[in-house]
């Protein structure tokens, strides 16, 4: 059952928080999960979670730091001093310990890596901070299990036990030269039910997906979402094994990525928090906002050149809200199924086929809206010519908005652009400024002003 905070808990914290009453605190959320805790501190104000995170055991508050918001994670960090920090990592896996790390002060950085006790353990973590966060590298960690290709199955599986004290979970046994070069994986079952004696260079399978340390975070996350793996190696440029990234490092690579192109369909041109300061706000918001109204003033300046014909033909004006937000409508559906194809790998690059499908489902569309308003303005106003112009004008607004939908992304993909920026304003303000004047001039052809 999914665990929801209460008011009444909520009260009940605060409560014995007021009256520093740790042991029954400690009682009352020994028996939670990290990440459950976690969600409570950040519903408590800074002192009270800080006060909750004291209380606790070490190995579970280490884990509580990677689940916290970033905001509540550094209030809580700036607390401790470099030594308590080092505590906290040396129950961490290196990942996650170098996560933590990568966000203190530089100062401080060096304080906490110097007050590490286990030596091996720090040095994985310096050698992870070496890396990009947005890399393979910058997501792998050091724990992993691996085996040279000249060991029997004997020296293997003692080697394995040995190996597996450090590993919190053993997805994949790793083959490895004596350069340390990765040769393949070893299937437990072979491992289980041959001779002893036998050499590993007989059993392993030499095929084995991989990236290397350079590879960006979102093509790991596509390779192991296609492929449906629980973790992948990561080789140097030598082809040499350095680590290993696991499902839940990409899981949070994915939302990241979901989060982002959400924003960005929005017209949010950096990454908004929720906690984030009003500035902060303001500059990852107002820049699309201008772009865009000078794009409107643009569309402003067409309605102002057919002056003319809305006066002569008031309801050629009626319908511009109607025609505009259609056109953004179907502008936006067509670019959100090909940024979604670009992201998931079904669709790769410009493809004829698809094109003239996404066409041929705006002429359907098209020609059905179309009727439907040929026909409502016919009977509202008994002005057929101009009904005839504002319908017609729909179907070509909307082919357009679908080809603008289509094309955008896979140009900026191309390009090595987000394809993300075409699903939102800039398609749509877009679609405004080519609709109006494809509207009006299809309307100056039929109606002859």
């Amino acid at each position: 059952m999914q665990f929801k905070i209460s008011k009444e808990l909520l009260e009940q914290i605060n409560s014995l928080i007021l009256e520093n009453n740790e042991k029954e605190l400690h009682d009352l959320l020994h028996e939670l999960h990290y990440a459950d805790i976690a969600e409570i501190m950040e519903e408590l104000d800074e002192d009270g979670a800080r006060y909750v995170f004291n209380t606790l055991d070490s190995e579970k508050t280490a884990d509580i730091l990677l689940e916290l918001d970033d905001e509540v994670r550094v209030n809580i960090l700036k607390q401790l001093s470099a030594k308590e920090i080092a505590e906290e990592i040396d129950e961490l896996d290196t990942d996650d310990a170098a996560d933590i790390i990568a966000e203190l002060p530089e100062s401080k950085k060096e304080q906490v890596i110097s007050e590490l006790e286990d030596v091996e353990h720090a040095k994985d973590i310096v050698d992870l901070l070496r890396y990009d966060e947005d890399t393979a590298g910058g997501l792998m960690g050091k724990e992993l299990v691996k085996v040279n290709e000249n060991w029997n199955v004997l020296t293997c599986v003692k080697e394995m036990r040995s190996q597996a004290e450090h590993v919190t979970r053993v997805h994949s046994i790793y083959v490895v030269d004596d350069d340390n070069r990765l040769k393949g994986r070893l299937s437990l079952k072979d491992l289980l039910t041959t001779s002893t004696k036998t050499p590993i260079s007989e059993v392993y399978i030499k095929k084995v997906d991989y990236v290397k340390v350079n590879t960006p975070n979102v093509e790991v996350a596509r390779i192991m979402q296609k492929y449906d793996l629980e973790a992948i190696p990561v080789v140097d440029e030598m082809n040499r094994l350095v680590g290993r990234v696991t499902i839940d490092d990409v899981v949070d690579v994915i939302k990241e990525e979901a989060d982002k192109d959400y924003q960005m369909a929005a017209g949010i041109t950096q990454d908004v928090e929720a906690g984030d300061s009003v500035l902060e706000m303001i500059k990852g918001r107002l820049p699309w906002l201008l772009i865009g109204m000078v794009i409107e003033l643009i569309a402003s300046l067409v309605l102002q050149d057919n002056q003319t014909s809305v006066q002569q033909y008031s309801t050629l004006m009626i319908f511009v809200p109607l025609l505009s937000a259609t056109a953004g409508n179907i502008g936006v559906q067509a670019s959100a199924i090909v940024v979604q194809g670009l992201a998931n790998g079904s669709l790769k690059q410009f493809s004829k086929n698809y094109f003239s499908k996404e066409l041929m489902v705006a002429m359907i569309s098209g020609t059905i809206i179309s009727s439907f308003l040929f026909l409502y303005h016919s009977i509202m106003y008994k002005q057929y010519l101009v009904g005839l112009a504002i319908s017609t004008s729909m179907v070509v607004v909307i082919l357009f908005a679908a080809t603008l939908g289509t094309l955008v992304p896979l140009f900026l993909h191309k390009n090595k652009i987000d394809p993300a920026i075409a699903t939102g304003p800039f398609i749509t303000t877009t679609n405004d400024v080519f609709g109006i004047m494809i509207y009006f001039g299809i309307a100056r052809m039929i109606l002859g002003y």
